[in-house]
């Protein structure tokens, strides 16, 4: 490992910090500390645990949007804007140059500054006193996490071989479900006892100290040490990394596929809380609980499992990382179904596990072959544009799309309306989705061989 050079520094990148050594990386020896299992399972669970505070502060105004709703007088369609594209829209905007300083810069400090930034944004929304100061709190929200994901997915990639990327990275997505846990069951119990202000000043705090661990206690990975790279190239144009990655079939196939999913997954899980709300006799806290154990515990199940089985089987055939996505948007679908039907609230509760569970089974695997379609240089701009399709089509365009059709739909169905919103886009996109999928498929083994040329 010690004639491994790497390209990034302690300070930002100049003519004069283009090549430095490992002894400017590691703290005492040119021994690479991420070939210490401890050490390395470590960085990943606080990389995960800063995934975590991404969720929990951006999920929990889910629990919290009828309260806020009732308060600020708001409509659906200003609701799905305050959870899908006034947090999305900046979220995407500012991932790609972030993600291109990450390919360049020290990932590290990119995550430490972007996770002060957003809990920032997220404890100060307590303080918002119309519809246009929570806005732009949330937008200060969508700016911050936009420094989480594209370096943590490339460090991550400098961690581990390729044969267990899958598995880690599904690690890594898994907080998403445990930010979907805290922050349906804090912001349900908060907000029940002491109001929606309190709830998001509380989540907000403390990931200011997760931003000050990450910054103290966790080491640059060298670029390319898992992959048998001896010199790690600087970074091409951003006008050739687009290039090279459109120029990729099964990419493209992947985004869309991907980003159809989020799109159903966004969109139900946003809606979900505010339907439950308006058609069964439940409280915040109570309904906090049951989505905090549904879409944390069992979400996070199929999370982990996707990538665990995608990994698997991915050993003789790529294909398999990809057919696991659409397989469990096939099983999803009928249950959905079933969720909005049916008027026995604990039946509807349990019900909605398995499309939960399903909802993230697409994460690791989807993850594990954009980083591995392209070299070391690319990949959190690789993970960068992918998220910008995620986030733009599910994030931003899922909940508000879905607010809008429930504002034309209540006049003739009431407070079912919102039910049938999210059935109508998640028919649609889940057949998008899985063709999309299927078509990667026939892509993915022949250009995953040619990126490791």
């Amino acid at each position: 490992m010690s004639s491994i050079t790497e390209t990034t520094s302690s300070a930002m990148p100049n003519e004069n910090t283009k090549t430095a050594s490992c002894a400017e990386i590691l703290p005492s020896s040119t021994e690479n500390p991420y070939d210490n299992t401890r050490y390395r399972n470590y960085v990943l669970f606080m990389l995960t645990m800063a995934y975590a505070f991404n969720f929990i502060d951006r999920q929990i105004l889910v629990i919290l949007q009828e309260s806020i709703k009732q308060e600020l007088l708001l409509s659906d369609a200003q609701l799905g804007l305050l959870t899908g594209i006034a947090f999305a829209f900046f979220y995407v905007m500012m991932g790609i140059p972030v993600a291109r300083l990450a390919d360049k810069w020290v990932r590290r400090n990119i995550m430490s500054i972007a996770i002060s930034t957003w809990s920032f944004f997220t404890a100060i929304s307590g303080f918002a006193q119309n519809y246009t100061q929570l806005l732009l709190a949330r937008i200060g929200v969508g700016v911050g996490e936009s420094g989480c994901s594209p370096p943590a997915h490339s460090m991550i990639s400098d961690m581990y071989p390729a044969e267990k990327r899958g598995t880690a990275l599904s690690i890594y997505s898994l907080g998403i479900n445990i930010g979907v846990l805290f922050g349906f069951l804090l912001g349900g119990w908060i907000n029940e006892f002491f109001g929606w202000r309190v709830a998001f000043i509380v989540v907000g705090v403390p990931g200011i100290l997760i931003g000050i661990l990450i910054q103290t206690t966790i080491k640059e990975p060298i670029r390319g040490a898992r992959d048998a790279i001896e010199k790690v190239e600087d970074a091409v144009s951003f006008k050739e990394s687009i290039k090279t990655l459109w120029s990729k079939k099964s990419f493209r196939h992947i985004s869309l596929g991907a980003s159809c999913l989020a799109l159903i997954a966004y969109g139900s899980a946003i809606w979900f809380a505010p339907y439950t709300l308006r058609n069964f006799d439940i409280q915040t806290g109570e309904l906090g609980t049951w989505l905090a154990l549904i879409s944390g515990i069992l979400g996070g199940a199929g999370t982990l499992y996707g990538g665990y089985l995608a990994d698997k089987k991915g050993v003789q055939d790529k294909r398999w990382y990809i057919w696991i996505p659409a397989v469990s948007a096939a099983i999803a679908l009928p249950f959905l179904f079933l969720v909005y039907m049916l008027d026995e609230l604990y039946l509807v509760l349990c019900l909605f596990a398995i499309p939960a569970t399903m909802a993230t089974v697409y994460m690791g695997p989807s993850l594990a072959m954009v980083q591995g379609l392209v070299n070391v240089r690319m990949r959190a701009l690789a993970s960068a544009i992918l998220f910008f399709a995620i986030n733009i089509l599910g994030l931003g365009l899922g909940p508000v799309l879905v607010g809008i059709i429930s504002d034309q739909l209540s006049a003739d169905f009431g407070t079912r309306s919102v039910g049938y919103a999210v059935l109508g886009v998640s028919v649609v996109f889940s057949i998008i989705a899985i063709w999309q999928f299927l078509a990667a498929g026939k892509y993915i083994n022949e250009e995953m061989e040619s990126a490791k040329g």
